[in-house]
This record gives C-alpha cells, structure tokens and sequence, in this order.
C-alpha cells in the first residue's frame, strides 16, 4: 500500500461514516487490503488494479462517502480514530 496522506485519512473516514457503525472496522480492514492489493498489482503489472493504484484514497473513492464534516465533528474523529487503529494493526501484524 501507498504511503497514507491526510487526504487518505480524509476520504476514508467519510467512506467509514457512510456505511452503519458496526461495519466500520471491517470497512476500513477491507479498505487497507484492497489498497494493498492495488498497490501489488500496480507495482507488478505496471497498471491500474479495479482497487486503483495502491492509495487509501482510490479505496474510499469507490464506495459512498459522507460530506466532509468540521475536524472537530464527534463521529467523524471516531471514524479516523477506527481507521488509524486498522491502519496500526495492520502494521503490527505484517511486522511479527
């Protein structure tokens, strides 16, 4: 997976608020892995995977996505919060 930007965070906590609460953890780990998968494809084949180019940002960009909230927005930290800890277990569990 590309390197997540702050427009990654952005996007992909919109996509998180879109869907009901209880899928979001799921939401972002498939999020991440379709990242990944992309980002695989692309640096392989040299090309655009159906996920996109390997970011977080074409990840959220295929699915439905809630307005862009203030940053002080309770759902919306909650959101970023979800995939910051997804994006940190992820990390953990590639790593052992």
């Amino acid at each position: 997976m590309r390197p997540v930007t702050i427009t990654d965070l952005d996007l992909a906590a919109r996509a998180l608020l879109a869907a009901p609460p209880e899928a979001r953890p799921a939401l972002a780990a498939t999020m991440l892995a379709e990242a990944d998968i992309a980002d695989r494809y692309r640096k392989r084949l040299g090309r655009l995977h159906a996920y996109g180019g390997g970011s977080l940002t074409h990840a959220a960009l295929l699915r439905p996505r809630a307005p862009g909230p203030g940053l002080d927005d309770g759902p919306y930290l909650g959101a970023v919060a979800t995939l910051l800890s997804a994006i940190a277990a992820r990390r953990t569990h590639r790593s052992s």
